[in-house]
């Protein structure tokens, strides 16, 4: 049975670049990416901090804003972060 809450979540990885992604389970997924197991875009990467998350009824509404933050730059990205209340990961960019 598919849980009924959504998340898109951003990572933080080592290099200090930013991942957004989607699942249902936040706490496995975050531990899948830290094992290697994650996206492909995380392997190598590791260990990734999760930054940011948000939380959805509705799992089309989760992919949106997981597709929305993808298109982002790196410095709109950062601001989204920043409006979201997340300045720690910003704030080191500006």
């Amino acid at each position: 049975m598919e849980s009924n809450r959504h998340y898109f979540y951003v990572l933080t990885c080592s290099d200090g670049s930013l991942y957004g992604g989607y699942t249902n389970d936040l706490n496995r997924r975050v531990d899948q990416h830290n094992e290697g197991k994650g996206a492909k875009y995380t392997r190598g990467r590791g260990p990734v901090k999760l930054t940011y998350y948000q939380v959805f009824t509705n799992k089309g509404e989760a992919l949106r804003a997981e597709y929305q933050f993808k298109q982002l730059t790196r410095k709109k990205k950062l601001e989204y972060l920043m409006k979201a209340g997340e300045p720690d990961v910003a704030a080191k960019e500006f």
